[in-house]
């Protein structure tokens, strides 16, 4: 998991647009759930959804970030909610298998978690889905990397994504049956340099923690100016495609 400090308000300045994923996620998880563990939990903006999907169930977030935990706490008034900080990507039940496990944009972060997904699946009694996004080659991404080269930035953390039909082949087992798909939405952004404000609450994080002062400053200039030219505002916002992957793994 990435140990660069979170901005819960930073990241929520989109929290319409970073829902929808989520929403259509669990449209697509069948029947009813009394316990529900939402790895990556954030700043508990996925409770919400869950509460109108299952109004009964009790839901656990989970996250390693201790400044979206304190803001979920601080925030979410559900009294079948509750938090805890610790490595997501590692949770396992204390005792009783929750019903379903959910992550919304979270195993990005998380190198080769390909290979944990059906230990991680097997923790949950009835259902296992998490989304990821799949937008490591869009131009945000590829001109992040250039202009943080430029500020003698390399090597930072690149995200770990895999395409639907890989997470079909290591989700689909005996007694289980799985659904992967991708979706390309368009996030219509308000606001002035609305993408740079988009990804600085995600994927250029690293980069910028790297940075301080005066070259920081250049750096977000630099960037800003990029993005605009890739992603040119219009009348009505600015348009930012974003891909994402689905998986539900359901035990038959």
């Amino acid at each position: 998991m990435t140990d660069h400090r979170w901005d819960p308000s930073q990241y929520l300045r989109f929290g319409d647009e970073r829902t929808r994923p989520f929403l259509d996620l669990i449209a697509r998880i069948p029947g009813t759930a009394r316990t529900i563990v939402d790895l990556g939990c954030g700043a508990g903006n996925d409770v919400p959804p869950l509460r109108a999907r299952w109004p009964q169930a009790r839901i656990h977030g989970v996250d390693s970030s201790v400044e979206m935990i304190d803001r979920a706490r601080a925030d979410i008034d559900d009294p079948e909610a509750t938090f805890e900080v610790a490595d997501a990507a590692a949770w396992r039940p204390a005792g009783e298998r929750p019903d379903v496990i959910v992550s919304n944009a979270m195993f990005q972060w998380v190198d080769g978690h390909i290979d944990a997904l059906a230990a991680i699946a097997d923790r949950a009694a009835r259902a296992f889905a998490f989304q990821v996004p799949g937008n490591q080659n869009a131009p945000s991404h590829a001109l992040l990397a250039q202009v943080a080269a430029e500020f003698g930035v390399t090597g930072y953390r690149h995200v770990d994504v895999r395409d639907p039909a890989e997470y079909l082949a290591v989700l689909q087992r005996p007694g289980w049956t799985v659904d992967a798909w991708e979706t390309t939405y368009l996030h219509v952004l308000q606001g002035p340099d609305a993408v740079f404000e988009w990804i600085s609450g995600t994927g250029a994080r690293p980069v910028l923690a790297r940075l301080d002062g005066a070259t920081k400053d250049d750096f977000v200039r630099r960037y800003k100016a990029a993005l605009a030219a890739a992603y040119p505002p219009q009348e009505f916002g600015t348009v930012l495609p974003f891909r994402r992957i689905f998986a539900v793994a359901v035990r038959m």
